[in-house]
């Protein structure tokens, strides 16, 4: 294709853009009746106060490097 037939053609639509999962501490817990839940372990190492990601296969502590392996 030349540069001119190039300019030619329609341009696509936008497409929609993927939303993203939402970030944030209320994703973190989960109020049940009265009580609050945590929805992630912590960090063993850490104590209280640090949660370990969610790695589909695994936990991992983004504060001291902890791995915690599921059950499979």
């Amino acid at each position: 294709m030349t540069e001119k037939e190039e300019a030619a053609t329609p341009k696509k639509g936008k497409t929609e853009k993927k939303r993203k999962k939402e970030k944030g501490v209320y994703t973190l817990y989960k109020v049940e009746r009265d009580k609050v839940v945590r929805q992630r372990p912590t960090c063993e190492r850490c104590g209280q106060g640090y949660f370990m990601a969610d790695h589909g296969d695994r936990y991992t502590c983004g504060h001291c490097g902890f791995t915690r392996y599921k059950h499979a």
